[in-house]
């Protein structure tokens, strides 16, 4: 299977089956490519984080792969530093790439009442792609 059918699939099933939010969804996936365990600590923190708990902030797509981006970097003996700067890469490339971090801004039509369930999930294939490729950037130098 390739990366993006894997994505598309794991995807589908962290919304539709598990019923967990993007944030979570993107921990899970990156965990699952570079062969991360994540604590069940660390995926309860990720319960609110899809747009702050619904506020539609910065983005679960956004704040899952930043924590990912901590939890790999520490395990590879990557410095703070590089670690903080690698955050701030990200941020400017996913801006730069999809035109927001904001929830508000990155779902599809904005949020009304009768918005269908689990909207966001062709944007999180591709952001999830996005951040596998960035991730694979930030530990192989």
């Amino acid at each position: 299977m390739d990366t993006q059918d894997f994505i598309r699939k794991r995807v589908h099933s962290c919304y539709w089956d598990r019923e967990v939010n993007c944030a979570t969804t993107s921990l899970l996936l990156l965990g699952e490519r570079f062969g991360v365990q994540l604590s069940d600590q660390v995926l309860d923190a990720a319960a609110g984080m899809h747009g702050a708990g619904g506020y539609r902030a910065q983005c679960g797509l956004v704040e899952g792969p930043l924590m990912f981006l901590g939890i790999v970097g520490r395990q590879a003996g990557i410095p703070d530093k590089e670690i903080e700067k690698s955050c701030r890469q990200f941020a400017s490339q996913f801006e730069g790439r999809f035109s927001s971090l904001l929830c508000s801004v990155l779902r599809p039509g904005g949020f009304n009442r009768d918005d269908p369930p689990h909207l966001c999930e062709d944007l999180t294939c591709r952001t999830v792609s996005f951040s596998m490729e960035f991730v694979h950037g930030f530990i192989n130098g």
